[in-house]
């Protein structure tokens, strides 16, 4: 039988791996499936909250503080506070998109559903189950980051080409949290540590990163702390780029930092993974 042949589509129920479709993307296939069945869930995420934000906090809260501290305001980098806040809330969007994805869905695969199980169960490896999934959570940062970044454009946010390699600074932002989350998903055995994290780790960082306000306002302390963040660093990268800035050396060394933050996740889920599924 021809490989074209036995590969109907990428995502066909007969897909076989292929020198042009390596195995770990028949578990791509396998997310993207299963979001046919459930995207409508995602709606409200994906579209609708964007809208809201950029609405109550851009124009809403953006009005005041204009008016207090003046539309070119050097505490906002000369900006409007829409144009400020902008780049913020989509790092933190995707922040908090990766973090969802990579949490209860990998323990939901391990424990509930068992599909990571099924999955090797079959020739795939562990490695092509980590890929295949990280790959999909990747694609969804990609979506909801250029859907983000389309209505922001909606309010006037967008002014230069450069404006869409938020996009890509945001999915990699996203990523660099998703990949260590996956990873220690792997090692739990129950979900009660994701809310903890929740409400000690994600909530903190998405209201004293820069997203909202300049972290100058802060006590010097807390300044050096959220210097630390992978989301300071991918607020301040988003926030260049908002501008039509492209990288300089500082913002280099942010995107080495959640270049480096990601890679660390996947090496890490890595063993995780193997320990989990491999017994």
């Amino acid at each position: 039988m021809t490989d074209s042949a036995r590969f109907v589509g990428l995502f066909g129920p007969e897909a076989q791996p292929t020198r042009a479709h390596p195995r770990w993307t028949l578990a791509f296939s396998f997310w993207a499936l299963l979001y046919r069945r459930t995207w409508r869930g995602s709606i409200l995420s994906t579209f609708v909250y964007p809208t809201l934000y950029l609405a109550s906090l851009g124009i809403g809260l953006g009005g005041l503080v204009n008016h207090h501290v003046g539309t070119h305001s050097l505490s906002l980098g000369g900006v409007s506070y829409l144009r400020f806040v902008t780049p913020g809330i989509l790092a933190a969007s995707a922040m908090q998109i990766g973090i969802n994805e990579a949490s209860w869905p990998v323990m939901s695969a391990i424990r509930w559903q068992r599909s990571y199980l099924a999955q090797c169960a079959t020739p795939l490896r562990v490695i092509d189950v980590l890929f295949g999934h990280l790959a999909w959570i990747a694609f969804r940062l990609l979506f909801a980051c250029a859907v983000f970044v389309g209505i922001s454009a909606g309010f006037g946010v967008v002014r230069t080409p450069a404006s869409l390699l938020e996009i890509l600074a945001a999915a990699l932002l996203g990523l660099a949290f998703a990949t260590p989350m996956a990873a220690l998903a792997a090692r739990f055995t129950g979900d009660e540590a994701f809310s903890t994290i929740n409400r000690l780790l994600i909530i903190p960082l998405f209201l004293f990163s820069g997203t909202f306000f300049p972290i100058a306002q802060l006590p010097g302390a807390l300044q050096f702390v959220a210097r630390l963040t992978p989301l300071y660093h991918g607020v301040v990268l988003c926030r260049a780029l908002s501008e039509g800035h492209l990288l300089a050396w500082s913002n280099l060394g942010d995107l080495a930092y959640l270049l480096a933050l990601a890679t660390l996740g996947i090496l890490f889920g890595s063993r995780t993974y193997s320990r989990r599924l491999e017994r």
